[in-house]
């Protein structure tokens, strides 16, 4: 067996890796203030905190103000933008 190092320039990927929660950034990056909101169901309380996540990561990366709150008992969460 041979090894040899390459610069990573020279690997091309044939693939391109996505994220299952590309369209939440999708339509997060859609949010207008005091406009729509957006309500997304979700199993248990990791994939809420994966989902937050998320949102909260954009706020920082865009610097905007996407908040959010959930209804418990129907197990959704909204996201939406104040003034």
């Amino acid at each position: 067996m041979k090894i040899k190092i390459v610069p990573r320039s020279k690997v091309t990927v044939s693939r391109r890796s996505r994220s299952k929660y590309e369209i939440l950034k999708e339509a997060i990056s859609k949010l207008q203030p005091n406009g729509d909101a957006i309500r997304l169901e979700y199993s248990d309380q990791k994939e809420l905190n994966s989902i937050r996540n998320v949102a909260y990561t954009f706020n920082r990366e865009n610097n905007s103000k996407i908040k959010s709150t959930t209804n418990a008992s129907e197990r959704t969460v909204f996201f939406f933008v104040e003034r």
